[in-house]
């Protein structure tokens, strides 16, 4: 089952945090995956099969800080368990561009994976961070992410976006070591 954070309404659309969001619309149309909305639910969701493996993609309708809010409801739907979920988000501490894999650990912050931390009570789930980079001045953290990269950034970002799309097909194939391997190397500076 795989999770993309964001934040809903045309707002924040294609705003850094919703690189989540961005990333499961991109496996959703790679996959040939239609997300629906079951009435009285704060969650879009489809399934997909991409190797013979079937899969949820799920785009929680919380905002971002609230995002744990719907993970034990289609935990319960789906009947999957949290050594099946993939929590695919935004990083401040990626350059844009790259993504990584971690199979645990903290939130380092991010909102998002705080509150899923929370509502399960473990940090043992995987997630795939989307580097967004960070702004100039630390009291800049807001405005930042809630706002679109700048035309110079947004290759890169998209860049960033391919490649976790790429990384969960890959996780979906070949497992973590794999994605790992490939995905959570440094990328050369020019």
């Amino acid at each position: 089952m795989v999770f993309g954070l964001g934040n809903p309404g045309e707002r924040y659309a294609q705003t850094r945090h919703n690189a989540g969001f961005m990333a499961a619309d991109a496996l959703a149309e790679s996959a040939g995956v239609s997300f629906r909305k079951k009435l009285f639910h704060a969650y879009l969701i489809g399934k997909g099969s991409r190797g013979g493996r079937s899969f949820h993609l799920v785009k929680p309708l919380t905002f971002m800080n609230n995002s744990g809010r719907v993970v034990r409801e289609v935990l319960r739907e789906t009947e999957h368990t949290v050594a099946d979920m993939l929590v695919v988000c935004d990083s401040l501490d990626l350059a844009p561009g790259s993504c990584r894999l971690r199979l645990r650990g903290s939130s380092g912050g991010q909102k998002g994976l705080e509150s899923i931390i929370q509502t399960l009570g473990t940090q043992d789930f995987m997630r795939l961070a989307i580097g967004i980079g960070r702004p100039a001045h630390k009291g800049q953290v807001i405005p930042y992410v809630l706002s679109r990269p700048l035309a110079v950034e947004e290759e890169e970002f998209g860049r960033g976006v391919e490649k976790a799309v790429e990384a969960v097909f890959l996780l979906l194939s070949d497992g973590p070591a794999r994605v790992m391997n490939e995905h959570n190397r440094k990328e050369p500076h020019d």
